[in-house]
């Protein structure tokens, strides 16, 4: 049985749903894209490969079933897996790791046009703004007592604040960014009320 540094976090975070119920491949790339992908993201090919593979290791099992004339595979979790699932949950995670292109376009704008940075910062808006529209059908579900696994609500609350709050300030910084952006001459000057603000502590965007 492998341990727990052998397997990469997508397989974990496929571990982690096989251990709530079982799934087809189909089930697991939509629950990957509405929760669990705003948090980890994995190629839709990446999730519908990786429950046969942890059969193969034996980590999860795979049951036929049919429906009309319509045939399909439900995974769940062996003993095994939830194991090693349970050695990876009980290590600490790692911190943040940041991919954000458009930032880093932002942060290389040396040579580029105002129009493109522009571009940067209205498609951070608009995927805060989707983020945010997704989480509130969720939020409904749940505050209704409706949620798709309302027994999980307490855990889902956690993750939920922090993106909604993430989407929050990423759609802050990229209004105030633009405004910013919209003031530099053809040399930009230098931000030293943001500097000076790092300095004395506490937020730097403003309210």
């Amino acid at each position: 049985m492998p341990s727990a540094p052998q397997l990469p976090i997508r397989s974990y975070a496929i571990l982690g749903l096989l251990a709530i119920r079982d799934w087809t491949t189909y089930e697991l790339a939509r629950q990957m894209e509405r929760g669990v992908g705003d948090i980890w993201s994995a190629a839709r090919s990446m999730v519908y490969s990786e429950p046969k593979r942890l059969a193969e290791l034996g980590l999860a099992y795979a049951r036929a079933e049919t429906t009309g004339a319509r045939k399909r595979t439900r995974y769940g979790i062996t003993p095994e897996g939830l194991a090693v699932l349970r050695r990876w949950l009980a290590e600490p995670g790692a911190p943040p790791a940041m991919q954000f292109e458009g930032l880093l376009k932002i942060l290389l704008a040396d040579t580029s046009q105002q129009d493109a940075v522009h571009a940067s910062l209205t498609a951070a808006i608009k995927w805060a703004d989707d983020l945010q529209d997704v989480g509130r059908v969720v939020a409904a579900e749940y505050a209704a007592g409706q949620g798709a696994f309302q027994p999980r609500a307490h855990l889902v609350a956690l993750s939920f604040t922090f993106l909604w709050d993430y989407a929050e300030f990423v759609r802050r910084w990229a209004t105030w960014a633009r405004e910013q952006a919209d003031s530099w001459s053809e040399v930009a000057a230098p931000q030293n009320a943001v500097f000076q603000r790092a300095l004395r502590g506490g937020p730097v965007l403003p309210p």
